[in-house]
């Protein structure tokens, strides 16, 4: 058999063994930036959420409406009427943020659904915010609705209910990640279902009713619940003269413990993720 040297050979020929520099892995695409990644995930999020929780959301609502007319027959007004308002309120935003959240993460661990998240390049906390950001939006018009209609049913004034504005995102916040976090950390989607279950049971008797009528230890157990400072906040704009001092320390705790809750939650995604 005869062998043909390499530099009898064609050009064409030549080029087909590629070179060491070219031989070597191309290096991979840089992850996308959080913001944008973050405004991906929100939008898709909240179409997802669109379609598959507006049934949802009218429970919620109703929910809270249901609670309202039935305290209106055991308080009269002052500050129980306005405990049970903001309470019920917020209670819209327990149930989508962190109920359903932690049901949703929990789902998506349980089948796998994490394993698409991880392959894409996406920061983590995008992720996290994303979906948080989306549910916690998604609760504006039941809980304006609520507030609107427990106003008028307790006869308090609308003067001030575009404290709304803030109450809803950080409120909402508080809650998401404390939702996402119990749905990751769970090992089976069905204690994820309970465990937020039992939030939004927590935020039910722990923030509509009144605090002077709670026992101690449960009073206790009230103030390291997120939404109990979304609804301080919203209860003291009912107030005449609203004390806003009060009003901007609760929206701060408020702020401050949503900001753990989503960091926890991230961690929590990681953690998930890598198993």
């Amino acid at each position: 058999m005869s062998t043909v040297p390499a530099e009898a050979l064609p050009t064409s020929a030549r080029s087909v063994r590629p070179r060491d520099d070219e031989a070597a892995a191309a290096p991979l695409a840089p992850s996308a930036r959080l913001l944008p990644s973050l405004a991906a995930v929100y939008r898709a999020q909240l179409s997802r959420a669109r379609v598959a929780r507006i049934p949802l959301l009218f429970v919620a609502t109703f929910q809270s409406i249901g609670i309202m007319v039935l305290m209106r027959g055991v308080v009269d007004g002052g500050s129980e009427a306005r405990a049970v308002v903001a309470g019920s309120t917020v209670l819209v935003v327990a149930f989508v943020a962190l109920n359903l959240l932690a049901q949703y993460f929990g789902q998506l661990r349980a089948t796998g659904g994490l394993d698409h998240y991880a392959t894409l390049p996406v920061p983590p906390a995008a992720v996290v915010l994303g979906a948080a950001g989306a549910y916690a939006s998604f609760t504006v018009p039941g809980t304006a609705f609520t507030a609107v209609a427990g106003s008028v049913l307790f006869g308090l004034p609308l003067t001030h209910l575009w404290i709304l504005v803030a109450v809803v995102p950080l409120s909402g916040a508080a809650l998401a990640g404390l939702g996402a976090a119990l749905g990751l950390l769970a090992p089976r989607q069905e204690l994820a279902t309970l465990l937020g279950q039992l939030g939004m049971s927590a935020a039910l008797l722990l923030g509509v009713l009144p605090a002077e009528r709670l026992p101690g230890p449960i009073g206790w157990a009230r103030d390291l619940l997120p939404s109990t400072y979304g609804v301080e906040a919203l209860a003291h704009t009912f107030d005449p003269h609203p004390d806003w001092a009060a009003v901007a320390l609760d929206l701060a705790v408020c702020g401050a413990v949503g900001a753990v809750s989503l960091a926890v939650a991230t961690w929590a995604y990681r953690r998930a993720a890598v198993r």
